[in-house]
């Protein structure tokens, strides 16, 4: 990946079933690592649940991805209101990674490095099954991403579903089957 993460990147395919994502974010690092950590900050981008922040510690993600944006857009048929992922930290440096198990697949890392007064997150979903999951979790962290974005810079943020469908639909463009 480039060092130069922009904002709103896509995720690349960096090996077999592996998903690399960057993202640009306004600093400091120790403000970044919050959103990912704290489950207050966390839900208003991505998922509500505390982390037990110790290696090994667990944690239990709740995603309502319905209430991330108002309006919230077009639920996919199937999806549940309310999902939740129950996993375990795997690495942990604060600020500066952290990884951790992901369901059925290799599991997520976050890595983050200072640039300026911005950061740099990078962001690796690990060994994912198929090329379905690979589009779902794409287009997934990509818009969940876009939002933490938002999130840190004060802004508005666009139907999350909206974006969501949209994303996929470009992800399985860019990413040969």
């Amino acid at each position: 990946m480039s060092r130069l993460a922009s904002k709103d990147a896509y995720g690349v395919v960096t090996e077999p079933m592996t998903l690399t994502i960057q993202r640009l974010l306004p600093g400091p690092i120790e403000r970044v690592w919050d959103y990912l950590t704290e489950a207050d900050l966390r839900r208003q981008w991505l998922a509500a649940g505390a982390m037990d922040l110790t290696m090994g510690g667990s944690f239990q993600f709740i995603w309502r991805n319905d209430e991330l944006t108002d309006p919230s857009g077009a639920r996919p048929a199937g999806a549940p209101e309310e999902h939740r992922l129950e996993g375990t930290i795997t690495e942990l440096q604060a600020p500066t990674r952290l990884a951790i198990t992901w369901g059925s697949t290799g599991g997520v890392t976050f890595d983050l490095e200072a640039s300026g007064d911005d950061v740099i997150l990078t962001l690796t979903h690990h060994r994912l099954t198929d090329r379905a999951t690979l589009l779902n979790i794409g287009a997934g962290w990509h818009a969940h991403l876009d939002l933490l974005g938002i999130r840190l810079r004060g802004g508005q943020a666009d139907p999350f579903w909206d974006r969501w469908h949209s994303l996929k639909a470009e992800y399985a463009d860019r990413i040969s089957a």
